[in-house]
Parts: C-alpha cells; structure tokens; sequence
C-alpha cells in the first residue's frame, strides 16, 4: 500500500470524469489499493490555489477556461513530483506532453484496459519518486523492504517478524522500540506490546483486532481509543 492514493481528475465533461472515477473503484479493488480522488471541472480549478497534495493528476486537454497543457505547465512551476496523464481525444496535442514531463495519455473513448495499463505505469513512477525503504538484517540475510509494503510487525523473543505483502522477514538486530522510533513518522503506530501496525493497511477495528490486510492485529485494550484517534489522524491527513 501503499497509502492512501491521492488522484486528481481535471475534466469538464462530467460523463468522463464519472467513468475515470468508476475505473478508478474497480482498479483500487483489483490490485488492493485505495484512491481518494477530488474532482476539478477546469483547468484553472485545480491551478489555483494548488496544494503539492496529489500523487496522480488526469488531465482533460480541451476545456473551457484553461486548457490541459497550460494547468499541467503552471503545475509544474511548483510540483515536479506529481505525475500526470492526459485524457484526451487530441492525440496531437498530448504527444507535446514531454514539455511537462506527462508521463502518458489516454485516448477518449476511455477503455477500460488501457486506462489501467497506463494508471499502472503512473503508479509506478509515483512508488520510484516516494519510496522509503528499511534494511532487515537476520544472522544470514539482509533486505531491503519498501515501507509502503509493511503491513504489520511482530515482536516476538529477540526477534522481529516484518509482514509484508511480498511474504514476512525475520530481523534478529533491532528491537521493537528502535523499529518503532523509526517508522513513527511513516504512519505506524503501536497497537500492542508485541504489534506495530502501518496505519495505510488499517481496514478497521473491531472486537479489539485491527484489520491489517487479511490479519487480525491484538490491539490492547489501553490503545484502542488512541489507535483510532491516530487512524483519523492519519486520514485526515493524506486526505488533504
């Protein structure tokens, strides 16, 4: 998870705009990732008042006040990180998309394959750009883990058990508090003596569990209240 994906779609025609958002829904629920879109009728929408808050923009090119290519070149004054993907059906002009560093467009009418084709793409440049990784060191091993694919941590003895969605790494080098002192700015938050969890995988809580990916993480019950206060933290926060 990665987190919480913030997608802007710049777009005047409500009908198109609808179908990406409904792509959107329908990709996040494929490949297990969360988007939270906001929605901006015209170019000149989304440039003023700009906040570096978006991970993902797609850009309709022709629009009433300010068209596609000049919202994307003000963007880019300010961001250089956010990646952007015209919408279009003015292939001729969106292939000029290297001049603000697009990294694709999509032909109108949108199909649904290409659209998660290109949108797979742009994810991975936005993880390549962001990613932060820890190194789990074991008596014979050492990797490096992206932080996003942390789901949850276990204590357990003198070891640490990293759970992540390429499988689960043993550390026998750092002890829960070391680990917790540094991820606490990436979004975890300790549910338990023996329990980090990574707030962006949190589905829920309920029955004192927290729903981190397919697991059920104890949480104490002195950090209950505090855990869902740090989980609306949290989402205020990538929210806005």
């Amino acid at each position: 998870m990665e987190a919480v994906i913030q997608v802007a779609i710049v777009e005047d025609e409500t009908e198109y705009a609808r179908t990406l958002e409904d792509y959107l829904t329908r990709y996040g629920e494929e490949i297990g990732e969360r988007f939270a879109v906001t929605r901006f009728p015209d170019g000149e929408d989304i440039v003023a008042n700009y906040r570096t808050a978006y991970d993902i923009i797609l850009m309709d090119i022709e629009m009433a006040s300010m068209d596609g290519m000049t919202a994307a070149e003000r963007i880019r004054e300010i961001d250089r990180e956010v990646v952007i993907m015209f919408i279009t059906n003015m292939a001729q002009y969106a292939i000029q998309g290297y001049k603000v560093d697009a990294l694709d467009y999509v032909l109108k009418p949108i199909s649904y394959f290409a659209f998660t084709q290109r949108l797979g793409r742009a994810i991975s440049r936005m993880r390549r750009r962001e990613e932060t990784y820890v190194t789990i060191t074991a008596k014979n091993s050492t990797s490096r883990v992206p932080v996003s694919s942390i789901l949850w941590i276990e204590s357990s003895g003198h070891r640490l058990a990293y759970h992540t969605k390429e499988g689960v790494f043993e550390s026998t080098t750092s002890s829960m508090k070391e680990v917790e002192e540094r991820l606490r700015d990436e979004g975890f938050f300790r549910c338990n003596k023996g329990y980090l969890v990574n707030l962006a995988h949190v589905r829920g809580v309920e029955d004192g569990c927290a729903k981190v990916g397919g697991d059920l993480v104890m949480v104490s019950r002195a950090k209950q209240r505090e855990l869902l206060d740090a989980l609306a933290n949290y989402l205020g926060a990538v929210a806005k």
